[in-house]
């Protein structure tokens, strides 16, 4: 389950990514400093892509059933319910 602080944390890189976006797009900085932000944009956006993926492998859908009572089901690789066999 996500913590409190995971979402913290994912809110705050992609603050810092927003940041480094702007700084990088600026053009005010050198080349050696353009490169060690990029790199730190980059563990970044690996940081909250992985976190994404982590929220997603636990999302459930909540979808009608043949008889129309709800049910829970796992969020496949491909965003769609999967079926459940009866």
């Amino acid at each position: 389950m996500e913590t409190e602080g995971d979402k913290q944390k994912f809110e705050q890189a992609m603050e810092e990514l927003e940041k480094i976006v702007e700084r990088l797009e600026s053009g005010e900085l050198s080349l050696d400093d353009s490169l060690a932000a990029f790199e730190d944009g980059v563990k970044l956006v690996k940081f909250c892509n992985q976190k994404l993926t982590e929220v997603e492998k636990k999302i459930e859908l909540l979808v009608k059933d043949r008889d129309g009572k709800l049910q829970l089901r796992p969020f496949d690789d491909r965003g769609e319910a999967t079926e459940e066999e009866d």
